[in-house]
């Protein structure tokens, strides 16, 4: 058997729950894709990174809600 690829970009952590997510959007009456996850912790990585930037810019080690 093969040995599996090695992945060059390193994986994020998952900060997202999926069954969290699952349930919100049926709630709303919704489906949800299987790529949605990836993309929506892709988002909150992003997100976050900002908003520890922005806290560092202002000298802060504290992120605050209105670094998002």
């Amino acid at each position: 058997m093969a040995k599996a690829k090695k992945k060059t970009a390193k994986a994020k952590e998952m900060l997202v729950v999926n069954s969290k997510v699952r349930a919100y959007i049926k709630s709303k009456k919704a489906m949800m894709s299987g790529e949605l996850l990836a993309a929506l912790n892709d988002q909150v990585h992003c997100l976050l990174d900002a908003a520890v930037s922005r806290a560092k810019a202002n000298k802060r080690a504290t992120v605050k809600p209105q670094d998002l």
